[in-house]
């Protein structure tokens, strides 16, 4: 019999293509694994049923039909994943078997030549196939279940189940990352999470049900409701508002700079400093873009303030505002012209706009140029008399220029290029030499300079941000130095500096209801007290004070009110 057993026993080539089948299978299961790695995430009963229960059922199976195939001397095969194991058990036994006998019978000589005819215990030992094979199932269903199950810990926030990590190390980290971020997000130094309201449980879980430290640190930023990640806009370093949506303020804010834009614009920014900043942010900060548009458009509260300085009137710091005595006196409750003190504060406004657009044209256009005046000396005429002998033309220039334009109103006008397209013709005057017995006014009055008008009486658009959009006076422009002369006879009562006009003259023009104002000069010739004639030589033009560029601005008081000097000028 054990003749026949021996004739029948697996060739050695047969098992090692049976061991190869096997590592061919075990591959063939880590590809399975790595490219469904979905094949794990199944509910713990039916992953028990699977893996444990049901081949623990078939296990008899399995063993009968091994031990039938061996008895018919059939070479044993299956298509089952446990009997595979099995096979792969059973084949393995003679070789595991017989090196366990050659070590256990190496230990028993060593016995025995050590302590003579003392007897190992071991010598009698034999290892059953069946012990075997129990070792190899449970060794094989530990690691089943290491493979689905881990260590993890599982948190609560306020009550609220949050992510699942890999352990109260990875709780600690993302804790401490949310109270470093809401610290420097808020800019409170003392702010930590409630530990009274954190909650962690250690437990087996299924190991896909395990997540990193970023995204419990996301659900606790969610829990909190205090802070959230996005894209905040800044105007001069100021935080306005912010959004979760990218590349949205930056569309915003190229749609506000559209509206002020045309075909000829070479240049258009803001005034202030405007950033878009990615992080973390106070989330009351955070709302739509249509409301974010509204507070753009707007204007905000920042109070502009002025210190009552020796001299000052109501009058005197309205006008160096562009504003007016009334407007004043409402934002100053309790002022008066004569209430005023040296070091009060007067509120001058308390609205400012959050964003200035800066629009920068290239303008082409034909100006005329001022012509000059040639005079001859008349000695048949009072000083101060004039007759036009020939009147002067004015020529044209193409003029090429960058006009800038802050939210609409022009600030700035810069010549690039100017090419005369027809001379100036000289306007000649009679001027008279002879001696006037007093310097008493005349009654008329005279163009008190030469040049262009650029601003006329009434309303207008305001040439800059500081200018008042009602202009009591006109406006000549010409050269800087241009000579600006006495509209008539008079007493000068006021010159020097006064605000937002430059440097000033009046001139109060005796027994008549009339007082002229000569502003934003460049030097003055007269000084208070001084009595001037009709045409007499007063002050160079120049742009001192709230002016754009040289020019005269030229007023007519008339019993306190002011007029249009056109209606009194020949």
């Amino acid at each position: 019999m054990a003749k026949d057993i021996k004739k029948h026993e697996i060739h050695p080539e047969e098992r090692q293509s049976i061991w190869g089948k096997w590592i061919r299978n075990l591959k063939d299961w880590h590809w399975y694994i790595q490219e469904h790695p979905d094949w794990f995430d199944i509910d713990i009963q039916d992953a028990v049923k699977r893996w444990i229960i049901r081949p623990l059922r078939n296990l008899s199976a399995h063993l009968k039909e091994l031990i039938h195939d061996r008895k018919a001397h059939k070479q044993p095969e299956t298509e089952s994943k446990i009997g595979m194991l099995l096979l792969f058990a059973w084949g393995s036994l003679p070789r595991l078997g017989s090196n366990i006998r050659e070590r256990l019978e190496g230990r028993r000589k060593n016995a025995i030549r050590t302590e003579g005819n003392r007897r190992s215990f071991f010598e009698q030992l034999q290892v059953h196939p069946a012990a075997f094979l129990g070792g190899a199932l449970s060794i094989a269903v530990v690691a089943v279940l290491l493979s689905l199950y881990t260590l993890g810990t599982s948190t609560k926030y306020d009550g609220v189940e949050l992510a699942t990590v890999s352990s109260s190390e990875a709780v600690a980290l993302a804790v401490s990352q949310v109270e470093e971020v809401t610290r420097e997000t808020l800019n409170d130094a003392e702010f930590t999470l409630d530990a009274d309201k954190l909650e962690t449980k250690t437990s087996v879980v299924l190991r896909t049900d395990i997540e990193d430290s970023e995204t419990l640190e996301a659900q606790l930023n969610d829990q909190l409701d205090l802070v959230e990640y996005g894209y905040a806009l800044y105007v001069d370093d100021e935080l306005i508002a912010a959004t979760t949506f990218p590349g949205a303020l930056e569309g915003l804010l190229e749609q506000l700079q559209l509206g002020y834009r045309t075909e000829n614009t070479v240049e258009c920014g803001f005034v202030e400093d405007v950033q878009v900043r990615e992080g973390f942010v106070d989330k009351t900060y955070m709302m739509n873009l249509g409301h974010i548009a509204e507070i753009l458009n707007d204007t905000k509260e920042g109070a502009v303030t002025y210190k009552v300085k020796a001299g000052d009137t109501l009058y005197d710091i309205a006008n160096e505002y562009d504003t007016s005595v009334s407007a004043l006196r409402k934002m100053n409750p309790g002022y008066s012209a004569r209430g005023l003190h040296i070091g009060d504060v007067l509120t001058i406004s308390n609205a400012v706009p959050y964003l200035t657009v800066k629009n920068v044209e290239r303008q082409n256009y034909v100006q005329n140029v001022p012509y000059s005046i040639k005079y001859k000396d008349n000695s048949s005429m009072y000083q101060g008399d004039y007759t036009v002998l020939s009147k002067g033309v004015y020529g044209k220039a193409d003029i090429t220029a960058n006009v800038t334009f802050v939210n609409g109103t022009e600030t700035e006008r810069q010549i690039v290029a100017s090419v005369i397209l027809q001379d100036p013709v000289t306007e000649v005057q009679a001027r008279g030499t002879k001696p006037r017995p007093s310097w008493f006014p005349t009654g008329s009055f005279r163009w008190p300079t030469s040049g262009v008008i650029t601003s006329y009486f009434g309303y207008r658009e305001a040439p800059n941000a500081a200018a008042q959009t009602y202009h009591n006076a006109i406006d000549i422009a010409n050269s800087s130095g241009t000579p600006i002369y006495a509209a008539d006879g008079g007493t000068v009562t006021y010159a020097g500096w006064s605000g937002g006009y430059g440097l000033l003259i009046k001139i109060e023009h005796n027994n008549t209801p009339y007082v002229t104002y000569y502003a934003h000069c460049s030097s003055l010739y007269v000084s208070v007290g001084d009595h001037v004639y009709k045409g007499e030589h007063i002050a160079a033009m120049g742009s001192t004070g709230n002016s754009t560029g040289p020019h005269l601005h030229f007023g007519v008081l008339k019993n306190d009110t002011w007029v249009n000097p056109l209606n009194y000028l020949p």
